[in-house]
């Protein structure tokens, strides 16, 4: 799958309608509400297009009277007949925009969370080629831009075309030569707007695409802030951003300035019409045409500007259109990418997990035809503390992957207690690990919340236990509400601390194996000494798989498997290793000048 950054193809488009058809899928269940937002559109069209015509009868009225009296009581009627069916209406119109605005922001909301629930199923290959930041820009600008097309561009849309077709039967009732007239110079600003859609889409495509990757570029430079700092990279990132920043300027101002076009041409079609609807119809007049009355002529005018307004309407929404299929076929993209598989689950019983892990022939890459564990084979037995060792890229890390089934296997196959993970659902799989990682993560919130994130139950009789075990009691207890204190609300934390709050998350979990990668990296001596303690106690009966630099940290490790090119070249105790004075009592080795560890 390519870098998200470079699906977007930026070459000449046309208002791609597949991704905005897929978008009405998610307006499916509101069809009764649409419909009725659509006969409120169709009455409040009728009673703007009956009104012309009723001024023209109010106006022969007065012409007429200019030569006897004006018939004050047609008059007044006219005039309540007009208000009526303009605040008739204006409330009509009302009615159906509210309701297309409910239904947009409903639909809004189970498209995220579509699409929140649709990455809980995308492999980690999906992110490792993703941006956060644009990510997150297509669950939220891009959402944000088609709900706001679907709540205007739609809703004028149903109004603008009973409008159109209405205002045409009218005209052509009242003058067929001025209708004729009317419609062949708007028809004009069709001609010139078709123009300017085929030249303005790329723009807007490229504009979401650079509003990802400047996202992205933003959330990286924020997340890393003190490298940048350090580095005094400011300059740098500015720079980039900057760069980004103009490519989305151009693209920008060139798309609206296109899209711009069409409202100013429009309106120069429009005041067109009216110079020739005059002319023309005086003309008539004074030949004599008792069909065309200086009634028939103030109506047409109105009809004109109706007729160039729904036009104007279509001109603004295929803008936004635009805009959404940009937005549209980004988070479709998302949408519609592989999930992981989980067809071949037989959802086998895990009660009673002992532990036994078996990797059978695994071959794995992360890019086809670069393969990074060529043909792994181990055998674990429960309760073991096996620690994984070997060079940078020699492919210890994958092997978690691979174990947790963050990752699917090219070939062969990794069995706890005989069942094959292939044959079990992924949830079922995390379950029966816990994980620590060298990267820590908390959340805002208390440290109870931390501690015992998605678990339930835990009392404080089990958080003291666990945090004893790890070094935390001191900490906790000088906390103002001890365990109920929130996170960053005037609690500073150091590194080692953050890590030991997510070993101790870890071991409150107490799931059958753990899984150890550089947890103790980011602590200081005497605290990993502690952590160490803990970990030799409450490790005991689980199977632990342990990825190590510090090779001094697993000297008590039931079994080391020494990885090279993603094969594994030695495995032992570490005194058999040592004794073997191979590869394994190299690297041991090499961490030690002058007797001292590096």
């Amino acid at each position: 799958m390519p870098p998200m950054g470079k699906m977007m193809n930026v070459k000449k488009e046309k208002l791609d309608m597949s991704s905005l058809k897929k978008m009405f899928v998610y307006l499916r269940p509101y069809t009764p509400a649409i419909c009725i937002s659509v006969i409120c559109a169709i009455i409040g069209a009728i009673t703007t297009i009956i009104g012309p015509n009723k001024i023209s009868d109010l106006m022969n009225i007065i012409t007429n009277g200019l030569t006897s009296s004006i018939d004050m009581t047609a008059f007044i009627n006219i005039c309540i007949l007009l208000v009526c069916l303009y605040a008739s209406g204006a409330l009509f119109s009302y009615i159906q925009q509210y309701i297309m605005a409910v239904i947009t922001q409903k639909a809004a909301k189970r498209l995220r969370q579509d699409i929140s629930s649709k990455i809980n199923r995308l492999p980690l290959s999906f992110l490792d080629q993703s941006t956060r930041g644009d990510i997150l820009s297509r669950v939220t600008n891009d959402v944000d831009m088609i709900s706001q097309t679907f709540a205007s561009a739609i809703a004028n849309l149903i109004s603008a075309i009973v409008l159109f077709f209405g205002v045409i039967i009218m005209m052509f009732i009242s003058s067929p030569l001025l209708a004729t007239v009317t419609i062949v110079t708007s028809f004009l600003g069709f001609i010139f707007m078709g123009v300017i859609l085929s030249r303005s889409q790329k723009y807007f495509n490229q504009r979401q695409e650079y509003v990802g990757e400047l996202n992205g570029q933003i959330e990286e430079a924020y997340s890393n802030y003190k490298v940048v700092k350090s580095y005094n990279a400011k300059d740098t990132e500015m720079s980039k951003f900057k760069d980004k920043n103009s490519k989305i300027y151009t693209a920008g101002w060139k798309s609206h300035f296109l899209s711009g076009m069409m409202m100013p041409v429009m309106a120069f079609v429009g005041n067109l019409s009216y110079v020739l609807i005059f002319v023309v119809g005086v003309s008539l007049i004074l030949k004599g045409d008792s069909t065309v009355t200086i009634g028939t002529l103030i109506s047409f005018v109105i009809y004109a500007r109706l007729f160039s307004q729904p036009l104007n309407t279509l001109a603004q929404s295929m803008t936004s259109l635009q805009q959404a299929s940009a937005a549209s076929k980004r988070v479709f993209e998302i949408l519609e990418s592989k999930e992981m598989s989980d067809e071949n689950d037989k959802n086998p019983l895990l009660n009673n997990i002992k532990g036994n892990v078996e990797f059978r022939n695994v071959k794995f890459g992360y890019i086809e035809d670069e393969v990074i564990i060529h043909d792994f084979s181990a055998s674990i037995k429960a309760g073991q503390k096996v620690a994984i060792v070997g060079p940078t890229g020699a492919g210890k890390t994958t092997l978690v992957n691979l174990l947790m089934r963050f990752y699917e296997m090219d070939s062969g196959d990794i069995l706890i207690d005989g069942i094959s993970i292939k044959d079990m659902k992924r949830k079922d799989v995390h379950d029966l690990f816990d994980m620590i990682l060298q990267d820590t993560w908390l959340f805002s919130g208390t440290v109870r919340e931390n501690l015992v994130y998605n678990k339930e139950g835990v009392t404080d009789e089990t958080l003291d236990k666990v945090c004893s075990a790890v070094g935390l009691s001191h900490f906790i207890s000088t906390l103002s509400s001890g365990y109920d204190t929130v996170l960053g609300d005037n609690t500073s934390l150091s590194e080692g601390q953050k890590q030991q709050l997510t070993i101790a998350r870890a071991l409150i979990k107490n799931s059958p194996l753990l899984i150890l990668d550089e947890a103790t990296s980011n602590v200081d001596t005497r605290t990993e000494l502690v952590i160490q303690e803990a970990m030799d106690a409450l490790t005991a009966n689980r199977t632990s798989f342990i990825i190590a630099h510090r090779l001094s940290t697993i000297k008590n490790a039931d079994l080391i498997l020494v990885l090279k090119d993603g094969d594994i070249v030695e495995s032992g105790t570490h005194t058999a290793l040592l004794s073997k004075n191979g590869f394994y009592a190299e690297l041991y080795n090499s961490q030690f000048v002058q007797g001292e560890e590096i």
